[in-house]
Protein backbone atom coordinates (compact mmCIF):
# COMPACT_ATOMS: atom_id res chain seq x y z
CA UNK A 1 0.00 0.00 0.00
CA UNK A 2 1.60 3.26 -1.15
CA UNK A 3 -0.22 6.55 -0.60
CA UNK A 4 0.37 9.46 -2.93
CA UNK A 5 1.58 6.92 -5.48
CA UNK A 6 0.53 8.83 -8.57
CA UNK A 7 3.68 10.93 -8.82
CA UNK A 8 7.11 11.63 -7.39
CA UNK A 9 8.47 9.46 -4.58
CA UNK A 10 5.22 7.52 -4.18
CA UNK A 11 5.15 6.50 -7.83
CA UNK A 12 8.83 5.57 -7.69
CA UNK A 13 8.29 3.36 -4.64
CA UNK A 14 5.25 1.71 -6.23
CA UNK A 15 7.28 0.94 -9.36
CA UNK A 16 10.18 -0.42 -7.32
CA UNK A 17 7.91 -2.68 -5.26
CA UNK A 18 6.18 -3.98 -8.39
CA UNK A 19 9.59 -4.74 -9.92
CA UNK A 20 10.28 -6.93 -6.87
CA UNK A 21 7.05 -8.85 -7.46
CA UNK A 22 4.81 -7.09 -4.96
CA UNK A 23 1.08 -6.61 -5.47
CA UNK A 24 0.76 -2.86 -5.06
CA UNK A 25 -2.20 -0.71 -4.09
CA UNK A 26 -1.81 2.75 -5.61
CA UNK A 27 -3.67 5.07 -3.25
CA UNK A 28 -3.90 8.49 -4.88
CA UNK A 29 -6.22 11.49 -4.90
CA UNK A 30 -5.71 12.16 -8.62
CA UNK A 31 -7.59 9.53 -10.59
CA UNK A 32 -5.64 10.35 -13.75
CA UNK A 33 -2.14 9.86 -12.35
CA UNK A 34 -3.13 7.12 -9.93
CA UNK A 35 -4.76 4.96 -12.58
CA UNK A 36 -1.83 5.52 -14.93
CA UNK A 37 0.68 4.21 -12.40
CA UNK A 38 -1.57 1.31 -11.38
CA UNK A 39 -2.09 0.29 -15.00
CA UNK A 40 1.63 0.54 -15.68
CA UNK A 41 2.63 -1.78 -12.82
CA UNK A 42 -0.43 -4.05 -12.76
CA UNK A 43 -1.54 -2.70 -9.41
CA UNK A 44 -4.85 -1.80 -7.83
CA UNK A 45 -5.89 1.86 -7.91
CA UNK A 46 -7.92 3.22 -5.00
CA UNK A 47 -8.84 6.88 -5.15
CA UNK A 48 -8.02 8.20 -1.69
CA UNK A 49 -8.02 11.50 0.11
CA UNK A 50 -5.80 10.64 3.07
CA UNK A 51 -7.22 13.59 4.98
CA UNK A 52 -10.55 11.72 5.23
CA UNK A 53 -10.63 8.84 7.71
CA UNK A 54 -13.36 6.88 5.93
CA UNK A 55 -11.37 6.91 2.70
CA UNK A 56 -8.18 5.82 4.46
CA UNK A 57 -9.98 2.91 6.08
CA UNK A 58 -11.55 2.03 2.73
CA UNK A 59 -8.15 1.84 1.00
CA UNK A 60 -6.90 -0.66 3.60
CA UNK A 61 -10.11 -2.64 3.25
CA UNK A 62 -9.67 -2.71 -0.54
CA UNK A 63 -6.26 -4.34 -0.17
CA UNK A 64 -7.57 -6.91 2.27
CA UNK A 65 -10.65 -7.64 0.16
CA UNK A 66 -8.54 -8.06 -2.99
CA UNK A 67 -5.50 -9.91 -1.69
CA UNK A 68 -6.37 -11.01 1.83
CA UNK A 69 -3.88 -8.88 3.71
CA UNK A 70 -1.83 -5.71 3.81
CA UNK A 71 1.82 -6.40 4.58
CA UNK A 72 3.60 -3.15 3.72
CA UNK A 73 2.28 0.36 4.23
CA UNK A 74 4.09 3.41 2.85
CA UNK A 75 2.67 6.71 4.08
CA UNK A 76 3.89 9.16 1.46
CA UNK A 77 0.94 11.35 0.45
CA UNK A 78 1.15 15.09 0.88
CA UNK A 79 -1.16 17.92 -0.07
CA UNK A 80 0.02 21.44 -0.67
CA UNK A 81 1.41 24.42 1.19
CA UNK A 82 2.95 27.79 0.65
CA UNK A 83 6.21 29.55 1.38
CA UNK A 84 5.33 32.13 4.02
CA UNK A 85 6.48 33.25 7.42
CA UNK A 86 5.26 31.80 10.71
CA UNK A 87 3.19 34.88 11.53
CA UNK A 88 1.32 34.58 8.23
CA UNK A 89 0.31 30.91 8.47
CA UNK A 90 -3.43 30.32 8.70
CA UNK A 91 -5.41 27.84 10.76
CA UNK A 92 -6.61 26.27 7.50
CA UNK A 93 -3.05 25.61 6.32
CA UNK A 94 -2.06 24.05 9.64
CA UNK A 95 -5.21 21.92 9.89
CA UNK A 96 -4.83 20.66 6.32
CA UNK A 97 -1.19 19.74 6.86
CA UNK A 98 -1.89 17.82 10.05
CA UNK A 99 -4.84 15.98 8.49
CA UNK A 100 -2.88 14.81 5.46
CA UNK A 101 0.60 14.52 6.96
CA UNK A 102 -0.15 13.12 10.42
CA UNK A 103 -3.73 11.96 10.93
CA UNK A 104 -3.91 10.19 7.56
CA UNK A 105 -0.84 8.04 8.27
CA UNK A 106 -2.11 7.38 11.80
CA UNK A 107 -5.48 6.20 10.51
CA UNK A 108 -3.79 4.00 7.92
CA UNK A 109 -1.52 2.44 10.52
CA UNK A 110 -4.43 1.84 12.89
CA UNK A 111 -6.39 0.12 10.12
CA UNK A 112 -3.46 -1.96 8.82
CA UNK A 113 -2.00 -3.03 12.15
CA UNK A 114 -4.55 -5.75 13.08
CA UNK A 115 -3.85 -7.55 9.79
CA UNK A 116 -0.09 -7.27 10.24
CA UNK A 117 -0.28 -8.40 13.87
CA UNK A 118 -2.39 -11.42 12.93
CA UNK A 119 0.22 -12.57 10.42
CA UNK A 120 3.14 -11.73 12.72
CA UNK A 121 4.81 -9.68 10.00
CA UNK A 122 4.47 -6.11 8.77
CA UNK A 123 6.40 -3.14 7.50
CA UNK A 124 5.47 0.53 7.83
CA UNK A 125 7.54 3.16 6.02
CA UNK A 126 6.71 6.78 6.76
CA UNK A 127 8.06 9.50 4.48
CA UNK A 128 9.11 12.36 6.71
CA UNK A 129 11.32 15.35 5.90
CA UNK A 130 14.57 17.08 6.65
CA UNK A 131 12.50 20.27 6.55
CA UNK A 132 11.16 19.48 9.98
CA UNK A 133 14.45 18.25 11.42
CA UNK A 134 16.26 21.41 10.33
CA UNK A 135 13.27 23.74 10.77
CA UNK A 136 13.46 25.09 7.23
CA UNK A 137 12.07 28.56 6.79
CA UNK A 138 8.71 29.17 5.15
CA UNK A 139 7.15 25.72 5.60
CA UNK A 140 5.89 25.58 9.18
CA UNK A 141 2.83 23.45 8.44
CA UNK A 142 4.89 20.89 6.51
CA UNK A 143 7.64 20.83 9.13
CA UNK A 144 5.18 20.32 11.97
CA UNK A 145 3.26 17.53 10.24
CA UNK A 146 6.42 15.66 9.26
CA UNK A 147 7.93 15.87 12.73
CA UNK A 148 4.64 14.65 14.20
CA UNK A 149 4.87 11.71 11.79
CA UNK A 150 8.40 10.94 13.01
CA UNK A 151 7.11 10.87 16.58
CA UNK A 152 4.33 8.51 15.51
CA UNK A 153 6.94 6.33 13.81
CA UNK A 154 9.03 5.95 16.94
CA UNK A 155 6.07 5.42 19.27
CA UNK A 156 4.46 2.76 17.08
CA UNK A 157 7.82 1.06 16.63
CA UNK A 158 8.22 0.78 20.40
CA UNK A 159 4.69 -0.46 21.01
CA UNK A 160 4.57 -2.87 18.06
CA UNK A 161 8.09 -4.30 18.37
CA UNK A 162 6.95 -7.61 19.95
CA UNK A 163 4.47 -8.30 17.14
CA UNK A 164 6.83 -8.62 14.17
CA UNK A 165 5.77 -5.26 12.78
CA UNK A 166 8.61 -2.79 12.24
CA UNK A 167 8.10 0.92 11.64
CA UNK A 168 10.72 3.24 10.16
CA UNK A 169 10.93 6.64 8.53
CA UNK A 170 12.77 7.97 5.50
CA UNK A 171 13.81 11.60 5.35
CA UNK A 172 14.30 11.87 1.59
CA UNK A 173 16.21 14.53 -0.24
CA UNK A 174 14.55 14.17 -3.63
CA UNK A 175 12.88 16.11 -6.39
CA UNK A 176 9.47 14.92 -5.32
CA UNK A 177 6.09 16.18 -6.51
CA UNK A 178 5.96 18.60 -3.57
CA UNK A 179 9.49 19.81 -4.31
CA UNK A 180 8.58 20.47 -7.94
CA UNK A 181 5.46 22.41 -6.96
CA UNK A 182 7.42 24.73 -4.68
CA UNK A 183 10.25 25.18 -7.15
CA UNK A 184 7.79 25.87 -9.94
CA UNK A 185 6.76 28.99 -8.08
CA UNK A 186 10.29 29.81 -6.92
CA UNK A 187 12.69 28.50 -9.61
CA UNK A 188 15.60 30.46 -8.18
CA UNK A 189 15.53 28.21 -5.13
CA UNK A 190 16.16 24.94 -7.01
CA UNK A 191 19.75 25.89 -7.81
CA UNK A 192 20.20 26.92 -4.17
CA UNK A 193 18.93 23.50 -3.08
CA UNK A 194 21.27 21.61 -5.42
CA UNK A 195 24.28 23.67 -4.44
CA UNK A 196 23.50 23.26 -0.74
CA UNK A 197 23.64 19.46 -0.94
CA UNK A 198 27.02 17.84 -0.12
CA UNK A 199 26.71 15.66 -3.24
CA UNK A 200 25.79 18.67 -5.34
CA UNK A 201 22.32 17.52 -6.29
CA UNK A 202 18.89 16.73 -4.94
CA UNK A 203 18.15 13.03 -5.34
CA UNK A 204 16.08 11.09 -7.84
CA UNK A 205 12.96 9.40 -6.43
CA UNK A 206 13.41 6.16 -8.37
CA UNK A 207 17.15 5.57 -8.24
CA UNK A 208 18.02 7.20 -4.90
CA UNK A 209 14.98 6.86 -2.63
CA UNK A 210 12.96 3.84 -3.78
CA UNK A 211 15.77 1.28 -3.20
CA UNK A 212 15.85 2.22 0.49
CA UNK A 213 12.07 1.83 0.69
CA UNK A 214 12.50 -1.64 -0.84
CA UNK A 215 14.98 -2.56 1.90
CA UNK A 216 12.64 -1.28 4.63
CA UNK A 217 9.88 -3.50 3.22
CA UNK A 218 12.03 -6.62 3.17
CA UNK A 219 12.87 -9.51 5.50
CA UNK A 220 16.34 -7.98 5.83
CA UNK A 221 14.75 -5.18 7.87
CA UNK A 222 13.55 -7.56 10.60
CA UNK A 223 15.75 -6.02 13.34
CA UNK A 224 15.56 -2.35 12.36
CA UNK A 225 12.70 -0.35 13.83
CA UNK A 226 11.99 3.15 15.10
CA UNK A 227 14.73 4.66 12.95
CA UNK A 228 14.91 7.63 10.62
CA UNK A 229 17.05 7.03 7.56
CA UNK A 230 18.33 10.25 6.03
CA UNK A 231 18.43 9.45 2.32
CA UNK A 232 19.55 12.91 1.32
CA UNK A 233 23.06 12.94 -0.10
CA UNK A 234 24.41 13.97 3.30
CA UNK A 235 22.29 17.10 3.64
CA UNK A 236 21.47 16.32 7.27
CA UNK A 237 25.11 16.24 8.41
CA UNK A 238 25.60 19.94 8.96
CA UNK A 239 22.12 21.16 8.18
CA UNK A 240 21.13 23.12 5.10
CA UNK A 241 21.65 26.83 4.57
CA UNK A 242 18.05 27.40 3.48
CA UNK A 243 17.20 31.07 3.87
CA UNK A 244 14.81 32.20 1.13
CA UNK A 245 13.54 35.74 1.05
CA UNK A 246 10.08 35.68 2.59
CA UNK A 247 7.68 38.65 2.62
Amino acid sequence: MVTGAGDGIGAAVARAYAAEGARVVVAELSEETGRAVADEIGGLFVRTDVGQRDQVEAMIAAAVDTWGSVDVLVNNAWGSGSLSRVENKTDEEIDSALSVGFRGPLWAMQAAFPHMKESGWGRVVNMTSLNGVNAHMGTLEYNAAKEALRTLTRTAAREWAPTGVVVNAICPGAKSAAFRRVMGSHPELEQMADQGNPMGRIGDPLTDIAPVAVFLASDDCRYLTGNTLFVDGGAHINGVAWAPELP
